[in-house]
């Protein structure tokens, strides 16, 4: 395990998962060992207002808060939400927009966020069993095939 810490933040509109990403998210690299660290940003979310959610993780974080310039990864639920986060990105930095998933083939809109943790995936070096089994247990059982079918869709966009 490298010294590197890895800094995430997931944007979007508030109702559309950030936070669930968020959790499941930090869930993951924690159970690959890693330390991790989560904060998150809601003001007027309830209705439907901006939300991020930054997650770090490395062998020693010690801020949840993402330094300017320093995001690895940016995912966007809601591409006119990158503006508000432009600053956060360096030359550097992977942004991951909801257009490499084609709505037409997610059998409910509501999983985007399932199928943008499944296109981040793709970035990490995390087995996709281990995702799997957070999903499972993070998600309600009646809305599992759906949400796994999304990460599935999400891995091959």
């Amino acid at each position: 395990m490298s010294d590197k810490v890895t800094s995430i933040k997931i944007a979007g509109l508030g109702g559309m998962g950030v936070l669930k990403s968020t959790q499941i998210l930090a869930e993951v690299f924690f159970r690959q060992g890693f330390d991790v660290k989560k904060a998150e940003v809601h003001g007027m979310s309830q209705r439907g207002g901006s939300i991020c959610s930054d997650v770090r993780f490395g062998k020693k974080v010690f801020s949840p808060m993402v330094p300017a310039g320093a995001l690895n990864f940016l995912v966007l639920f809601q591409d006119d939400q990158f503006p508000l986060y432009e600053a956060d990105c360096s030359p550097g930095t992977v942004i991951l927009k909801p257009a490499a998933i084609d709505p037409a083939k997610l059998e409910n809109k509501r999983a985007l966020n399932i199928a943008m943790l499944g296109l981040l995936s793709r970035h990490l070096d995390i087995p996709v069993e281990v995702w799997l089994n957070v999903l499972h247990e993070a998600l309600p059982e009646k809305g599992y095939a759906v949400n796994e079918s999304a990460f599935e869709l999400g891995r091959k966009s």
